[in-house]
């Protein structure tokens, strides 16, 4: 078994010696970290390649989040840890729930401040994972191995494919073998690491890009935006409340004073305030329309102006263009 595991590991991009950093336990500081800065300049341009499948993976996520199901993220060591750091920026960031975005790491939560030695060799327990949080065919699971050989990604791929959900190979290796096991592939292949191995650099890098889009682009789709503004964001801090102050300056116009006593009439809601502000309506009724949007705020506020216009009454207009939420 060991000598097999070799011959894979051997044919993996991410497990090649570098040959720009043969030497590099002779440089001088400056010279390893401009090594290790010119190796992660060829992350982007991997990722690039692989939009096409990154976005069969953001539309299957934003259906499945329109049906009420859930985004999973699974993964061991460090492609664990990096699911658990998106998944858990989600609430605050977006205002939704913590259950929406969920991440499992092969030997549970301890395994994320220390290895958990055969946790990851498991193929049962990545099923035994996604049973326990009672999966179903609607949610997306999305396994994430930087050498695309993980048995506890490939257990929990296997187990979701089988019950029907839509599943999602996250590697950095072309020739990862968790491809075979989603419906979509995502496999940015930046090459060899600085230090052979040490996944946890520009795999890992990728890894995070990649995770951020998947989300990023799901909640811009779901109506978590006005513009680029953060406009659910839950002001849980004195820095987010700070920040929810100057998203609504931004995107009305107003200043501080009467930001904030909008704000005051809607527990800090940012995007309840710039609906109220900029369509004028109290809050039950800015509510009323949003819900009829979906939350859509710049949907929201073109239906008002629409309505405004065909009935040819005095309304207060939002001066925006382009309101109509994406095919």
């Amino acid at each position: 078994m060991n000598q097999e595991l070799i011959q894979q590991l051997a044919q993996l991009t991410s497990e090649a010696r570098n040959p720009d950093t043969q030497n590099i336990d002779l440089l001088p500081t400056a010279e390893i970290l401009k090594k290790i800065n010119s190796a992660d300049r060829e992350v982007p341009p991997a990722i690039y390649k692989e939009i096409p499948q990154i976005t069969l993976a953001v539309d299957a996520i934003v259906e499945a989040f329109k049906s009420g199901a859930r985004l999973i993220y699974m993964g061991a060591g460090t492609s664990g840890r990096l699911g658990i750091l998106d998944a858990v920026e989600c609430p605050p960031t977006y205002g939704v729930s913590e259950d929406m975005v969920v991440a499992l790491i092969a030997g549970g939560p301890d395994a994320v401040y220390r290895a958990q030695e055969g946790a990851e060799d498991s193929f049962e327990l990545g099923g035994e994972d996604l049973k326990k949080i009672h999966l179903t065919h609607k949610d997306v699971v999305v396994g994430i191995a930087a050498s695309g050989r993980t048995p506890y990604v490939i257990g929990g791929l296997r187990y979701a494919r089988a019950l029907g959900c839509t599943t999602v190979a996250l590697s950095c290796n072309r020739a990862a073998a968790i491809a075979s096991e989603a419906d979509i592939a995502i496999l940015p292949e930046a090459g060899p690491e600085i230090l052979t191995g040490s996944t946890r650099m520009k795999a890992g890098t990728a890894q995070k890009l990649v995770l951020n889009m998947l989300t990023t682009a799901s909640m811009i789709r779901l109506g978590k935006s006005f513009y680029n503004l953060m406009v659910d964001v839950k002001a849980t801090n004195e820095k987010l409340v700070s920040r929810t102050r100057r998203i609504v300056m931004e995107a009305t116009g107003v200043d501080l004073t009467e930001a904030d006593r909008v704000l005051s009439q809607c527990e800090h809601n940012a995007k309840l305030a710039i609906m109220m502000i900029l369509s004028g309506l109290e809050r039950e009724n800015a509510e009323t329309a949003l819900q009829k949007a979906n939350g859509f705020l710049r949907r929201a506020l073109q239906e008002l102006n629409d309505q405004a216009r065909h009935k040819s009454q005095p309304a207060r207009k939002a001066q925006i263009e382009g309101c109509e939420e994406p095919a």
